[in-house]
């Protein structure tokens, strides 16, 4: 178990560095309202953002990235025909997608905008919160606005249901992040409640996983440990803010400073073994322990 413990903290960093030495570039069609914010992201972690929208020219751009990532946020039927564009270059091309179906539960043609994404495309990686993941699972699941309407009480069902229906890894985030591959299932503990009060919190998670899975093959490594390097660059960047404003600020700096003796540190990475029941939760402490 120590050792499973250390591979997923060391994967986070090892990772982390392949991003700041490579650089990958990053397509993004993504939330008009975060946009700004998701360049940052991408930027202060180490990878180059694109932002490229425009049919004409989407899959043109697809086609020079590492990743690509489809986010839901401000749709419109030309958006949706540059994702669909976009996603099968990704696919003729072996390119990873990360597909953020932002409030896909809201309204109709949310959902009917993501099933024909999804159609149209193999994604690889789908990172929402608890309420959107669901409702792509269940259409019935309803939301208000782009927010949760009363989280499902079995997340890790829906995180696995959805990665088997989809052949993909599917990341429910929230105040425990959930990854699974459609068997096995890792919980995420790092964060901050200021996530939930700032625009961006998601898109911006959603631009990290797509940097690391530039970088990674391994979608699961990838995810979980992009979400564990996001969730610690929460963690620091609210013990030097004020408030919500400047935690955004904050996140920034501590995306762009994270180091691998942080993640060492303070990752919270969680098996969650459903053949058992039973959760068993690794950070380096336990594994100094269980080692000694």
């Amino acid at each position: 178990m120590a050792t499973r413990a250390m591979d997923r903290l060391t994967d986070a960093a090892e990772i982390l560095e392949r991003v700041r030495a490579e650089r990958p570039l990053i397509h993004h069609i993504t939330n008009f309202v975060t946009m700004n914010d998701v360049a940052n992201a991408t930027l202060a972690i180490g990878a180059t953002p694109v932002m490229a929208h425009a049919v004409e020219e989407v899959s043109e751009v697809t086609a020079s990235a590492r990743a690509l990532a489809l986010n839901l946020g401000t749709p419109s039927p030309a958006r949706i025909e540059a994702m669909c564009a976009s996603g099968q270059t990704a696919n003729q091309h072996h390119i990873p997608i990360v597909f953020d179906p932002v409030g896909v539960g809201a309204t109709q043609f949310r959902a009917e905008s993501a099933r024909r994404l999804l159609d149209a495309a193999r994604v690889q990686m789908i990172r929402g919160n608890a309420s959107e993941v669901a409702a792509l699972v269940n259409s019935h699941i309803t939301m208000r606005g782009v927010d949760a309407n009363g989280a499902p009480r079995d997340v890790t069902a829906s995180v696995q249901a959805l990665a088997a229906l989809h052949h993909s890894v599917v990341a429910a985030t929230g105040a425990r992040d959930f990854v699974s591959d459609g068997q096995r299932v890792i919980g995420i503990d790092n964060g901050h409640p200021w996530f939930a009060r700032i625009t961006g919190a998601g898109c911006m998670a959603t631009a990290i996983v797509a940097a690391f899975a530039a970088v990674e093959t391994d979608r699961l490594r990838a995810t979980v440990a992009a979400l564990t390097c996001y969730g610690i660059a929460g963690e620091i960047a609210a013990a030097h803010a004020a408030g919500i404003g400047s935690f955004k600020l904050r996140l920034m700096d501590a995306l762009f400073a994270l180091t691998p003796e942080q993640i060492y540190s303070m990752a919270k990475i969680v098996v969650v073994d459903e053949a058992r029941k039973t959760n068993k939760t690794f950070s380096s402490f336990v594994t100094q322990k269980e080692d000694r």
